[in-house]
């Protein structure tokens, strides 16, 4: 295996790096608390990737099972205890572990824990999952077409 093709093609570099202080205040906060953090999305990397950090409270919630047929979903854990299903189980993972799944490959996760837990969500390439997150409040409002349609457009395959 290579290295790609070159995506910058000038001779002396840039200075275009960003920093987001370890305090900036999340991009998305739930209605339970969960927030989320736009690290580095789609738009902001050329579409390359995406990462979020994902925060969640003490009380149960995350996406049960499903696949993406266009990105692969990473996840790395930060803080606490998330189950994260591999397509056969619900894997206990704790701060340190980490779980890639490809395009196609049925995964999911929750925090069961009853404590807060933390991790990082990579997605590539970098689709804008940002209107994913940000609509899934409004799903109570619409429609059961609606709501499929929803889906498809950001390219969840419940199971």
């Amino acid at each position: 295996m290579s290295y790609p093709e070159p995506i910058y093609h000038g001779d002396t570099g840039e200075k275009t790096a960003t920093y987001r202080p370890n305090g900036t205040k999340p991009d998305w906060t739930y209605t339970n608390g969960n927030t989320v953090h736009y690290l580095a999305t789609g738009e902001s990397t050329g579409g390359l990737f995406g990462l979020y950090r994902w925060e969640m409270g003490p009380e149960p919630s995350g996406p049960g099972a499903h696949f993406h047929r266009t990105i692969t979903e990473s996840f790395y854990v930060l803080t606490g205890t998330i189950k994260i299903y591999n397509g056969t189980d619900w894997i206990d993972t704790e701060p340190g572990d980490f779980v890639h799944v490809p395009a196609g490959g049925i995964h999911g996760f929750r925090n069961e824990s009853g404590r807060p837990a933390s991790m990082l969500l990579h997605f590539s390439p970098g689709a804008p999952r940002e209107g994913y997150f940000e609509g899934i409040p409004d799903l109570r409002t619409m429609s059961e077409r609606e709501q499929v349609d929803f889906f498809l457009e950001h390219d969840n395959h419940w199971l």
